[in-house]
């Protein structure tokens, strides 16, 4: 009999159908930073780029405050969350290790410990 149980894996946050849902705005407001023009409006006016796209007040925040893990607790996607954390300036191994508690560095190290760090070809 298969388990209709959700799989929880303790310190992630599942990005599920609900939080899709939850996320929706959010996630449709990063994928306009695509756009040049867009990146450069969201910098002229932060909080009203915010309220174009209906974000929650709890949404507006995060992206005010930079906070990436508030941003996947409110529902959004790691994928659409790196179109914003790329106008900050940060990488996928920057929000790996907000994600890990580790900074940057440690969070590089781990990766190049597994073999994962480096491009092989």
């Amino acid at each position: 009999m298969a388990s209709t149980e959700k799989k929880q894996i303790p310190g992630t946050i599942n990005f599920d159908g609900p939080m899709a849902t939850k996320g929706y705005a959010l996630n449709k407001m990063c994928y306009s930073f695509n756009d040049a023009a867009n990146r450069e409006a969201f910098k002229a006016d932060e909080a009203g780029y915010c309220d174009q796209f209906g974000l929650t007040p709890a949404q507006k925040e995060a992206i005010l405050r930079r906070d990436v893990l508030a941003l996947l607790r409110e529902g959004g996607s790691i994928y659409y969350l790196a179109k914003f954390t790329g106008l900050l300036g940060l990488n996928m191994q920057d929000i790996g290790g907000l994600q890990t508690g580790m900074t940057t560095e440690e969070f590089k190290a781990y990766l190049d410990s597994q073999g994962r760090g480096k491009q092989h070809g």
